[in-house]
């Protein structure tokens, strides 16, 4: 009986992961089955002429597009988005990821400093809550004076927006550290410097997580938006480009571009972070 049950073990250790597998699978797939819908209406809709394929091309059509813009030769076509998708792409992405950096630093420093110090929350919260408000598409006219027609001026406007959800997201986490872990640190002889950096900071970090997600995903918006009016390139730039032009499919693309690299990114960022934040629940 005992040698039974001593085979019997690693058959169950060996299928245990087969099932998680298999339950993992089906749970991504149960994800996929509202966009297939959508996507499945989207395309009955417009081709039994319901919706009108000029105003609103169907999914296969954008398929096409899509295609065309990624492998198509840009040399000699007819279709002047042919094979410059990467180029977009890689123009609008390198611009949110510097937009991104400058103010994700920045954020998160003046948010810990904020929430830190009295002092630091009486001379700068102030105006963080005056230029909060203020929509990003307000500063494109200094953008343009100061940078021209340039990509610092997109990532200016980038890191112009992404700024106040970081600092406000790093304040509240700073705001929320625990008195007694910094008491304690205190007592033991560390240095208020020192204990910002090695108390307020890792316990804010959730918050400022947070922050970032939220940078993040508006920086995909702000990077349109900058790259419509003060930019000649990107995938904003083409966005706007197709609407002169009528061009419904690209405009389509462009838009799913964004949402696709908005997600990977979004996910890059959870991946990262996941060993900085082991310890949180």
């Amino acid at each position: 009986m005992s040698n039974q049950t001593a085979t019997r073990e690693p058959q169950r250790q060996r299928t245990r992961p087969r099932a998680l597998r298999s339950a993992r699978s089906r749970i991504r797939l149960e994800y996929l089955a509202v966009p297939v819908l959508l996507v499945a209406a989207w395309e009955v809709a417009v081709v039994s002429g319901a919706i009108d394929a000029r105003s609103v091309p169907a999914p296969h059509t954008v398929v096409q597009t899509w295609w065309t813009w990624v492998a198509g030769s840009d040399a000699g076509s007819a279709d002047p988005y042919s094979g410059t998708w990467f180029a977009s792409v890689f123009a609008s992405a390198q611009r949110v990821v510097l937009g991104f950096l400058i103010a994700s630093a920045a954020g998160t420093a003046v948010g810990l400093l904020i929430g830190w110090s009295r002092p630091a929350r009486v001379l700068l919260q102030p105006v963080i809550d005056i230029l909060r408000p203020i929509p990003t598409t307000a500063w494109v006219p200094f953008a343009v004076v100061f940078f021209g027609i340039q990509p610092s001026a997109s990532v200016f406007l980038i890191a112009l927006g992404c700024f106040p959800p970081i600092v406000l997201n790093a304040t509240a986490g700073a705001l929320a550290t625990p008195k007694v872990l910094v008491s304690a640190a205190l007592m033991l002889g560390t240095t208020k410097r020192r204990a910002l950096w090695r108390v307020a900071l890792p316990s804010a970090l959730p918050s400022i997580l947070t922050g970032l997600r939220v940078g993040l995903a508006l920086a995909w918006v702000l990077v349109i938006v900058s790259e419509m009016v003060a930019v000649k390139s990107g995938l904003g730039f083409s966005l706007w480009d197709a609407y002169y032009f009528g061009r419904m499919d690209v405009i389509v693309v462009a838009m799913f571009t964004v949402g696709v690299l908005g997600y990977l990114s979004d996910k890059a960022l959870g991946l990262v972070s996941k060993p900085v934040l082991r310890w949180a629940p």
